[in-house]
């Protein structure tokens, strides 16, 4: 089906009200950005908005009949029914992928999605939070910028770093490292995704040919600036030939789509051979691609050896290249482990807003905010001026700025009041990633190597997702992925009024507070005190029965 879904601008309603218009434009946006639309794919190659177009088409209806008493409710990708609920409980309630254990296994889900009962979520994709590339963009900065401080004396100024992935969400690497300061060499065997992120301003130059981009690499770096090349190549092809030539990059790390089926790309095959095995004979094209997947990620390993920081970055990989035969797969770390916990035990994660209106006014009217806002040397402040410069908008007008506990409770109720001042052409939506504080469960990732060994207790998400639901967020999201993650999403939007900053004061402090007693509970200092300076947890009378 050849249909091309635009969200909706400006002033003009289709729904009840705005809280439904704005989570039917976020539904558009989605598919807007997506990155294989007519199959209502978002990334990942199969996380999908909708189950199918009939799902999408009812979703939309129920949408704009929705009543604010009432509470649509989404069975994977599809709608179920309008129930009556009350004006401060979520509109639309969704949960996503969620299979059974014993069920969920990579064959058995992939059976599953086949008959149309389920489909792969993804993380924001199914929930209507996708915002494109920049959702990822500043996580990754935030990586390789602790990866310098942490790593190289401060800085990535004339060092390398080697990633594969330009996908919808891999997308934002080549301008993360160059803002970095990095020479990022990203390859892609898609030459249409790198393309894609030249034409949004995402890579700065694009070539078939390891050596020109090696080239331009070390021009970067001998200058100590920041370069995004995309090489349209088969990553593991590209490692095998790094050290061949005794070159080992500074920072090896993936976020390339790993599923053997339905994403990644074995050696010696074009993405549209690889697409006609996908068709017509799936044995041969995960046989083949676990192979691959154990070349690529023992090339990694060596690469490691010779003294390459080396991790992952939540993309499955390891698990493929063990599923490959590679028993040794997981010699090396996630990103989130080594870089991004410190943070998480905090509540400090991912947060986003969204301006249904179309207008870029009103995100750039946010900023204004936010630097009047927030001290100078604030990450916040520093992350929305590199933004300004170079990070355009693709879809809806949107940002992307790591705040905690506190921090986001404070900008939403500011937004909510520059709304209801009339100081913006229309509401704004909260969100965040599902890579947050405490929404997330996947041993890979999240929670992998946690300190009470609770990699796997996907209780969190779920009572993050039930708080949510409990503090009146506007939309909430219960999502797995297959066999190895369970996470949830969140969105709440700001219309201006007393309700509405009720509800956001709610989910902004009970979303982030939840995280951090998840991480206080596995035994983090830092989240420990981070509880008691806040008030979060049981009250120590009723701990101790006095």
């Amino acid at each position: 089906m050849d249909r091309q879904i635009v969200a909706a601008r400006g002033s003009d309603l289709r729904c009840k009200g705005w809280r439904q218009e704005t989570i039917l434009r976020l539904l558009e946006n989605n598919l807007e950005n997506a990155e294989n639309p007519a199959d209502l794919v978002v990334y990942m190659s199969w996380a999908k908005a909708a189950r199918d177009w009939n799902g999408y088409d009812q979703a939309v209806r129920a949408l704009q009949s929705l009543e604010e008493h009432q509470t649509l409710v989404m069975q994977s990708g599809r709608p179920v029914g309008l129930f009556p609920s009350q004006g401060s409980t979520p509109l639309v309630l969704m949960a996503n992928g969620n299979v059974v254990g014993g069920w969920a296994g990579d064959d058995d889900f992939r059976a599953l999605e086949r008959k149309g009962l389920t489909i792969m979520p993804g993380m924001t994709a199914a929930a209507w939070q996708y915002i494109g590339s920049q959702g990822i963009l500043q996580g990754t900065y935030e990586t390789f910028m602790t990866a310098g401080r942490m790593h190289f004396g401060g800085s990535l100024a004339g060092r390398l770093i080697v990633t594969a992935g330009c996908g919808g969400m891999s997308g934002a690497q080549p301008l993360a490292g160059q803002l970095a300061g990095a020479a990022t060499l990203v390859v892609e065997v898609d030459e249409r995704r790198i393309k894609r992120r030249v034409d949004t301003g995402y890579c700065q130059r694009l070539t078939h040919d390891l050596d020109e981009a090696l080239r331009w690499c070390d021009e970067a770096r001998a200058d100590k600036v920041g370069v995004s090349v995309g090489l349209v190549a088969n990553i593991a092809t590209v490692l095998a030939a790094l050290i061949e030539r005794g070159i080992t990059p500074d920072i090896v790390t993936d976020q390339t789509i790993a599923d053997p089926v339905n994403g990644y790309v074995p050696q010696g095959l074009s993405v549209s051979q690889a697409a006609d095995l996908r068709r017509g004979d799936l044995e041969t094209l995960k046989a083949r691609a676990l192979e691959t997947l154990a070349q690529h990620v023992s090339s990694m390993l060596t690469l490691q050896h010779r003294g390459a920081l080396v991790f992952e970055y939540g993309n499955n990989l390891r698990k493929y290249a063990r599923d490959g035969g590679l028993k040794e797969a997981f010699g090396f770390r996630s990103f989130i482990e080594l870089f991004i916990r410190p943070l998480f035990c905090e509540g400090i994660g991912p947060f986003r807003w969204i301006a249904p209106s179309g207008d870029a006014n009103d995100i750039h009217a946010i900023d204004d905010l936010i630097l009047s806002t927030f001290p100078p040397d604030h990450r916040i402040a520093s992350w929305i001026r590199t933004a300004r410069d170079h990070v355009r908008f693709t879809g809806l007008p949107a940002r992307i700025g790591w705040l905690g506990y506190g921090e986001r409770r404070q900008l939403a109720l500011a937004v909510n009041k520059m709304v209801a001042r009339g100081e913006l052409k229309g509401p704004i939506a909260f969100t965040r990633d599902h890579l947050d504080s405490g929404s997330a469960s996947l041993p890979h990732r999240e929670t992998e190597n946690m300190a009470d060994g609770s990699d796997a207790i996907s209780d969190w998400p779920i009572l993050n997702a039930l708080l949510n639901c409990a503090s009146g967020a506007d939309l909430v999201a219960v999502h797995a992925l297959g066999n190895w993650g369970q996470s949830a999403g969140v969105t709440t939007i700001a219309t201006g009024t007393a309700d509405a900053a009720d509800r956001l004061s709610r989910v902004m402090d009970n979303d982030t507070g939840i995280g951090i007693l998840r991480h206080a509970s596995a035994g983090y200092e830092t989240a420990r005190k981070k509880a008691r300076c806040s008030g979060l947890g049981i009250p120590e009378q009723l701990v101790s029965g006095r």
